[in-house]
């Protein structure tokens, strides 16, 4: 690291690496209606996939899906990620998808 810099970071008491605008803390987090819309596609395409899961179940399971990527920065694939995770931890409970629901 250069000389400026270290200099810099004694002065202001705080690392300029720690030091980042653009992070999302978990307390100022709120989901956009994108977001919002993409779990509820997401709750009705698994509901229709796992028609033997309880309604409840399977949507509690895509909203933790969804909150395990709370604190990511790219925002652009949580959607699939989060459908992904929920279709593991469906099949991990021992669900079977209906042939014609199957997705991504």
């Amino acid at each position: 690291m250069a000389a400026a810099t270290l200099q810099g970071a004694e002065r202001t008491g705080t690392s300029p690496a720690m030091e980042d605008p653009g992070a999302r803390t978990t307390e100022e987090w709120a989901p956009t209606p994108e977001e919002l819309a993409s779990v509820r596609t997401t709750v009705a395409r698994l509901r229709a996939a796992y028609p033997s899961v309880d309604a409840d179940t399977v949507e509690a399971t895509v909203e933790a899906a969804y909150d395990s990527f709370r604190q990511a920065r790219v925002r652009k694939y949580v959607p699939i990620l989060a459908e992904r995770r929920s279709r593991k931890a469906l099949a991990a409970a021992g669900s079977t998808p209906d042939a014609v629901g199957d997705g991504p």
